[in-house]
């Protein structure tokens, strides 16, 4: 296969090929070879193909209609690798996600309706579903808005996600070792999946402010070596087995917040910092930092009520996520306003 049908999205903070399943090769090893490819992978600069050397930039959606009651399309993230020939689908990505339901529609897989088209999204990586609600007047997809995201230069239709039945998605349990804290090399970590497999930890006890760009922290070799060897260990903790090979679990590092928002993070997802701050990455370190006792918690600077709005700080801004609370004090559910943008629209080329 040399070429495909493909929408290349912004999606939030992230950007990559946007696919329907069926103009893909169904064997996953040809459908893996051929995004390599596309991607020009693996290269660290990408140069022969359409990723932007870095993981942010190199992945991508795989969308077909759904047969699952009450949803309309199932979702399949993959993310291509950089600089090595892999391509996973062991983590799902939450700003990816915000493209899935333009796309969706624009493909006709969904009818636009009114002004505003709910669309239900089954994530088939973790098995969760969200609700993305679309600006379509005129029963097309507007992509035209006030909405801003901090990461994104100017502004776009608002696309708010809600997600529900996150916790556990991909390790069994919101807490996989049943512990708020454990404790790995000596460090204090919460091994926590709200929709993504996170180690919280604090950054002070990694030897950094939390203040650091994401340049600094990429050159800190010793930090990134003492990260990676906790995240070894995390896998098995996690149920996931020998992640050496895999991206997730997320390495968050924590600290107090500035600028009134509810805690400070810096990322690596897993051996890149995140310029950012991933969707359910941010779902997850809210969920943290309403755990009594843990890392973040002792941080965090949480409202009262059972609805709360948790800024998270992350390199370049901040993103706001919504937790409803039950009155034992469980997250019900989550929710994220995001942005998206169609960039083109047409064949992409393999070698």
């Amino acid at each position: 296969m040399s070429s495909a049908p493909c929408m290349w999205m912004r999606g939030g903070t992230s950007k990559g090929g946007y696919f329907l399943e069926s103009d893909l090769p169904a064997e996953p090893a040809a459908r893996n070879e051929f995004l390599l490819s596309v991607m020009g992978s693996p290269d660290p600069r990408q140069i022969d193909g359409m990723g932007g050397a870095d993981p942010l930039t190199s992945k991508v959606a795989v969308v077909r209609p759904s047969n699952r009651e009450g949803i309309d399309v199932d979702y399949l993230f993959l993310q291509v690798v950089v600089d090595q020939p892999i391509v996973t689908d062991a983590q799902n990505c939450g700003n990816i996600l915000a493209g899935i339901g333009p796309f969706a529609i624009e493909r006709g897989l969904v009818p636009a309706s009114g002004k505003e088209t709910e669309v239900a999204i089954y994530m088939e990586n973790t098995g969760q579903t969200a609700i993305a609600r679309v600006s379509t007047p005129n029963g097309v997809v507007s992509y035209e808005g006030a909405a801003t995201i901090d990461g994104v230069p100017g502004s776009a239709s608002p696309i708010p996600i809600s997600f529900t039945e996150t916790a556990g998605s991909t390790c069994g349990a919101l807490l996989p070792t049943g512990n708020t804290v454990d404790v790995i090399d000596g460090v204090a970590v919460t091994l926590i999946d709200n929709g993504m497999p996170s180690v919280i930890l604090r950054a002070e006890d990694m030897g950094i402010t939390g203040r650091e760009t994401r340049e600094e922290l990429e050159a800190n070799a010793p930090l990134k070596q003492r990260l990676e060897a906790i995240r070894l260990k995390a896998g098995p903790m996690m149920n996931l087995g020998d992640v050496a090979q895999k991206t997730v679990p997320k390495m968050c590092m924590v600290s107090a917040p500035m600028d009134g928002c509810a805690i400070s993070t810096r990322t690596f997802i897993p051996h890149r910092c995140h310029a950012s701050i991933g969707v359910l990455g941010a779902v997850t370190v809210a969920t943290a930092a309403a755990l009594d006792g843990s890392p973040a918690a002792k941080l965090a600077v949480v409202p009262q009520g059972n609805r709360k709005a948790l800024k998270i700080e992350h390199p370049i801004g901040e993103t706001t996520v919504v937790l409803e609370m039950d009155d034992a004090g469980a997250v019900e559910s989550a929710a994220i306003l995001r942005t998206a943008r169609k960039l083109f629209d047409g064949m992409v080329f393999a070698r």
